[in-house]
C-alpha cells in the first residue's frame, strides 16, 4: 500500500507533464466534454474505475500468500517464491502497457482490453479457490489439487498482465480529459485520483482478511477463499462496466509514439555506431551517447544522457524493494505464529502501513526535514540513503522478534530423529526404557506433532480410555465422545485430553496435558518493524520520486517511471534468489541476511550519491531549442562509414582530391 502511495505520486506528476505535451502535439482541437462545476463529467467514471481496480488488486493480494499455504498446501518458502514472482510480473508489464497504448491502441482501448483480461483473471482466481469443484468424496479436501494450482497460476498471470498493463494509462487518460484552460481542475483531479487509489486499497486490505475468515462450502465449512477472491473479482467487473459506460464522454487522443521506444532506439544506435567505429583511428567523443549524433538530434541525446544519469542511480535501489515487499509474505507468516485473533489482527496490521504513511508524509515535510535542514544539508540522495538504512533496521527488528517467537516454539525432531509419545493410563508411576534412556511416565510423554498450530488455532487430541464411546464438545467442535468440556485454550496451543478408564459421569476427572504452550508473543510487537519500514518508505520512495522527477528531462518522465517500476520487479526477483540460495534453517537468520545486504547496498549507494552532480534539465534543454541547419542536413544525408571517415580525417580533406578519394574508399570498405 505504501508502495502504491509513492508510485501514484510518480504517476500523477508525470501525467501532468505528459498530458500537457500531448495537447501541444495534437493540432486539431479537442471535442468539448460535458462539465459539472468546471470539471469534465468523464473523470467521474475514471475515478470510480481506479477505486474499484485498486480494491480488486490489493484485496486479492492481501490474502494471496495465505491461500498458497493453507489452501494449496505449499510450504512457506515456495509460497513466498510464487508471491514475489507474481509481484515482480505486475511491475514488469507496465512497460508493455505503455508501449501498446502510446504506439498502437491508444490509452482507451488499452485500458478496456486489458481490463477484460484483468477481470477474467480475478474470476479464475475465485473459481480456483472453490474446493467443492473437485471434492468428489466430500471430505472437504480437493481431490484434484493440480487443477486448482493450474487455475491459480492462470489467474495470477492474467491479473499481472491486466493490472500492470493499465497502470501507466489510467492517470494519463484522466489528464487527457482536461483542456488547456483547466490546469487548476486537472491538478485537483490528480489529488482526487490519488485519494480514490488509497481509499480502494485501504478498504480492501481491511475487509478481505475478514472475508477470508468466514466459513463456506457445500460439504465442509472452511475458510472462505472464494469469497475473499470473489469480492475483488466483482469490484473489477464494476470497474470495467463503469469505465465503458463513460465511453461517449471521453476525449481520446490518438497514439503519439512511445518515448521509451525512441530512447531505446537512440541508445541502441549509439552502441552499434560506437562498435562500428571502435578502431583507434576514430577520434574519441566526450560521451558514448554522442555516437548517436549522426542520426538523432543533440537535444534528444542530451535528454537521454540526463535520463541515463538518473537510471544509473537506480541500480542499487531494488534491494530496498526486496525487503519492503516481504511485508506481504514473510511478515504475514510471522504473524501466524503470534498471539492474537489472526483474522482481525491481520486485517489491522495490513492497514498500519497506509495509515502511518498518511501521518508521516506531512510530519516529515513540515517538521522533520525543516529541523534537520537547520543542522546540515539533507539532500534528496542523503534521504534515500537514510530510507534504505531504516528498512534494514526494520528487518533487524523483525529478526529480534522472530528470536523471541522461536523461544516459545517446541523443539521438533529433525528428519534424522524420532519421537515417541507414551500415555500412562495406570494409576501409578511407571518407568520405561527407550534407546538406553529411562523415561518416567506420569500421564504423558513426548509430543507427536511436527509443527505448531498457526493462525491462533488449537490442536486438540482426545484419548479415550473409557469402556464405551463418548461424545466431547470442545470450543463448539464436536468429537466422537459424550462430554462437554470447558477450558481456556489460548491461541496456538495444543492439548491432549485423557479420559481414564475410571471415568464417571458427574466427576470431571479428565486430564488435560499441554503439549504446546499458547502463543505468548503478541502481534502488536510487529508494529515496531512496520513503523521503521514505513518511515523508511516515506524517506526513500517519496524523496526518490521527487528527485527523479526534478532531474528528468521534460519528455522522459515516463522513461524514468518505467525504470522505477523495474526496480520494484527486480527487488522481488532478488527475494527469490536470496531465499532459494541462502537455505537458512532459521527465519531470523534470513532477516539478518537481508538487512546486511541492504546495509551493504546502502554504503554503495552513498558512494555513488557522493559523486553525483545535480543538474537543471530546463536550462540544458533551453540550449538546444534551435537546431543548427547543418545538423539536420547531416542526418538527412546519413552515411555512417563515410561520416565516420570524414570526422576522423579532417586534415586529410585539406589534401589533394585523389588522396581524399582513396581514403574515403578505404573507409567505406572498413
Amino acid at each position: 500500500m505504501c508502495l502504491l502511495f509513492s508510485q501514484r505520486i510518480w504517476d500523477l506528476r508525470s501525467t501532468q507533464s505528459t498530458a500537457a505535451m500531448a495537447v501541444e502535439k495534437i493540432k486539431k482541437p479537442k471535442k468539448r466534454s460535458a462539465t459539472i462545476f468546471g470539471y469534465p463529467l468523464s473523470i467521474f467514471f475514471i475515478v470510480v474505475n481506479e477505486f474499484c481496480e485498486r480494491f480488486s488488486y490489493y484485496g486479492m493480494r492481501a490474502v494471496l500468500v495465505l491461500y498458497f499455504k493453507y489452501f494449496l498446501k505449499w510450504d512457506e518458502d515456495f509460497a513466498t517464491t510464487i508471491y514475489h514472482t507474481f509481484v515482480a510480473l505486475c511491475y514488469l508489464t507496465p512497460i508493455l502497457g505503455a508501449i501498446v497504448a502510446d504506439s498502437w491502441l491508444g490509452k482507451f482501448k488499452t485500458i478496456v482490453y486489458l481490463s477484460i483480461v484483468y477481470t477474467v483473471g480475478q474470476v479464475v482466481m475465485a473459481i480456483s479457490a472453490i474446493q467443492d469443484i473437485t471434492d468428489t468424496n466430500k471430505d472437504g479436501t480437493p481431490d484434484n489439487m493440480t487443477l486448482h494450482v493450474a487455475l491459480s497460476m492462470l489467474g495470477l498471470f492474467l491479473i499481472a498482465l491486466g493490472t500492470g498493463g493499465i497502470k501507466p494509462c489510467v492517470a494519463a487518460f484522466g489528464g487527457d480529459q482536461f483542456e488547456d484552460h483547466q490546469e487548476k481542475q486537472r491538478s485537483t483531479f490528480f489529488s482526487i485520483f490519488y485519494l480514490s487509489i488509497n481509499a480502494g486499497s485501504l478498504i480492501s486490505t481491511l475487509i478481505t482478511p475478514i472475508l477470508r475468515a468466514q466459513t463456506c462450502g457445500i460439504h465442509i465449512q472452511q475458510e472462505c477463499y472464494p469469497l475473499a477472491f470473489g469480492v475483488p473479482a466483482a469490484l473489477m467487473v464494476v470497474a470495467l462496466i463503469v469505465f465503458i459506460v463513460g465511453s461517449p464522454m471521453y476525449i481520446r487522443n490518438p497514439p503519439q509514439g512511445n518515448i521509451i521506444v525512441k530512447v531505446c532506439k537512440c541508445i541502441g544506435f549509439a552502441v552499434k555506431n560506437r562498435f562500428r567505429h571502435r578502431s583507434s583511428q576514430y577520434p574519441k567523443r566526450d560521451h558514448w551517447m554522442d555516437w548517436a549524433e549522426e542520426k538523432y538530434d543533440k537535444l534528444l541525446i542530451a535528454q537521454v544522457k540526463m535520463a541515463l544519469k538518473v537510471l544509473f542511480l537506480y541500480i542499487p535501489l531494488p534491494m530496498f524493494w526486496a525487503l519492503f515487499d516481504q511485508q506481504g509474505s514473510r511478515w504475514t507468516f510471522q504473524a501466524t505464529t503470534m498471539n492474537g485473533n489472526f483474522a482481525t489482527s491481520l486485517s489491522s496490521h495490513q492497514t498500519v502501513n497506509p495509515i502511518l504513511i498518511l501521518i508521516l508524509v506531512p510530519v516529515m515535510d513540515t517538521l522533520i526535514y525543516p529541523l534537520i535542514a537547520k543542522c546540515f544539508n539533507f539532500t534528496p540522495l542523503r534521504r534515500i540513503t537514510v530510507g534504505m538504512f531504516l528498512a534494514a533496521l526494520a528487518f533487524v527488528a523483525a529478526a529480534l522478534l522472530q528470536i523471541q517467537i522461536d523461544k516459545t516454539l517446541p523443539d521438533f525432531p529433525s528428519s534424522t530423529e524420532s519421537q515417541v509419545k507414551f500415555i500412562n493410563m495406570v494409576n501409578r508411576d511407571l518407568q520405561i526404557q527407550a534407546d538406553n534412556k529411562t523415561i518416567s511416565l506420569k500421564g504423558f510423554g513426548f509430543d507427536d506433532m511436527t509443527s505448531k498450530p498457526e493462525k491462533g488455532e488449537n490442536a486438540i487430541r482426545v484419548l479415550n480410555g473409557f469402556g464405551s464411546d463418548l461424545n466431547v464438545t470442545v470450543r463448539d467442535k464436536v468429537f466422537n465422545f459424550t462430554i462437554l468440556i470447558h477450558m481456556k485454550l489460548g491461541f496456538g496451543s495444543s492439548y491432549t485430553l485423557i479420559i481414564p478408564s475410571t471415568f464417571t459421569f458427574g466427576e470431571m476427572n479428565i486430564k488435560a496435558v499441554m503439549d504446546m504452550k499458547p502463543n505468548s508473543v503478541h502481534m502488536a510487537w510487529q508494529i515496531i518493524q512496520y513503523f521503521l519500514m514505513t518511515t523508511g518508505e516515506v524517506v526513500f520512495s517519496v524523496t526518490g520520486l521527487e528527485f527523479s522527477y526534478s532531474q528528468a528531462p521534460s519528455n522522459m518522465k515516463s522513461v524514468l517511471q518505467a525504470g522505477w517500476l523495474l526496480t520494484v520487479a527486480v527487488g522481488n526477483i532478488i527475494v527469490l534468489i536470496v531465499a532459494e540460495a541462502a537455505t537458512l534453517n532459521d527465519q531470523w537468520a534470513e532477516y539478518i541476511l537481508f538487512a546486511s545486504l541492504l546495509v551493504l547496498v546502502c554504503i554503495i549507494f552513498a558512494i555513488m550519491a557522493y559523486f553525483y552532480t545535480y543538474t537543471d534539465p530546463t536550462k540544458i534543454e533551453a540550449q538546444f531549442d534551435e537546431m543548427e541547419p547543418e545538423e539536420k542536413e547531416k542526418r538527412k544525408n546519413f552515411d555512417m562509414p563515410r561520416k565516420g571517415s570524414a570526422e576522423s580525417h579532417k586534415e586529410d580533406r585539406r589534401s589533394s582530391d585523389s588522396s581524399s578519394d582513396d581514403e574515403c574508399t578505404k573507409q567505406t570498405k572498413i
